[in-house]
């Protein structure tokens, strides 16, 4: 079964493009900055070594369900016989599917590395493959035997759920001018009280104090593998410049200008965190903190 009515291709986000086939779907193409701002997506986690520049995998769902007015159905179950059947049901009634897994048992994955937060969306299978939706780095629309599916799915350890789909559904029209203030207050909000020393500016601080504990694999996936480099800061400067285009507001422009010049350095940064660079690195990291604090403190006086 594979439902042929689906707009199949990726975009530079794991999670916005499952977003983008579930919602075009719906009848709802939305942008992908649009879709990350919506959802309040941008974030920073500093983890023992690893740097991630989004909020927690599916917030970034929960989120945008939540302000664009829509019906989210999230499934989770520890058995993969019921998991399995979950998806097929909702397929077979014309629906695709949206799942979290570890990308490291997906045969089409580039950069064979353990990461349970991935998501992509599903819309179609047959005895032997499942037909898949990723980002476009990775293919765009690819498929994967059901068995490595089954075992992503399965995988445990950091970010990981259990089994986790969901479905998506826009019961009414959707304003998407109402719902951009709110969600530029909320993502200011929830960076600058993140409530530990890991997250958020803080975060960003702490990773150039414990600079040499990043290795210079981690700079290669914050920039080609998307965990924390410029992709993200790009995506909110994106989504920043398109609200200007729906609304004008002091902040908001302030706000898009200063990420403008926030986003290459972050490109700099993984460059020198890549070459093994740590003084370079966290020389940058520290101009970023107090760039990301302002450029927050800012927008969180947007007043639309």
């Amino acid at each position: 079964m594979i439902l042929h009515d689906v707009s199949a291709y990726g975009t530079r986000h794991c999670e916005t493009s499952a977003l983008g086939v579930l919602l075009r779907h719906q009848g709802l193409d939305l942008s992908e900055p649009m879709l990350f701002g919506l959802g309040s997506g941008l974030g920073f986690v500093y983890w023992q070594g690893f740097l991630g520049g989004r909020v927690k995998p599916l917030h970034l769902t929960r989120n945008l369900a939540e302000r664009l007015g829509l019906e989210l159905t999230v499934r989770e179950t520890s058995s993969p016989r019921k998991a399995w059947q979950q998806v097929r049901e909702e397929i077979d009634a014309g629906r695709p599917v949206g799942l979290q897994l570890d990308s490291f048992h997906l045969e089409y994955f580039t950069t064979k590395i353990h990461f349970g937060g991935h998501v992509v969306a599903v819309y179609g299978y047959d005895d032997r493959r499942a037909y898949l939706v990723d980002t476009d780095q990775q293919g765009g629309a690819v498929t994967t035997s059901l068995e490595s599916l089954a075992a992503a799915r399965a995988e445990r350890g950091p970010m990981t759920a259990r089994n986790l789909s969901f479905t998506l559904a826009a019961p009414r029209p959707v304003r998407v001018e109402d719902a951009i203030g709110p969600a530029i207050r909320a993502n200011a909000a929830g960076f600058l009280a993140a409530p530990i020393s890991n997250l958020g500016h803080r975060g960003i601080a702490k990773a150039a104090a414990r600079v040499a504990e990043i290795t210079p694999q981690t700079g290669v996936l914050m920039e080609r593998g998307g965990t924390g480099g410029a992709l993200f800061r790009n995506l909110y400067r994106d989504f920043l410049a398109e609200c200007l285009t729906i609304a004008d507001d002091p902040a908001l422009r302030a706000g898009h200008a200063m990420y403008a010049e926030i986003a290459p350095l972050w490109s700099e940064a993984a460059a020198h965190i890549e070459r093994g660079e740590p003084d370079s690195a966290a020389a940058i990291l520290r101009e970023l903190a107090g760039r990301e604090q302002a450029a927050m403190e800012t927008l969180s006086k947007v007043t639309l």
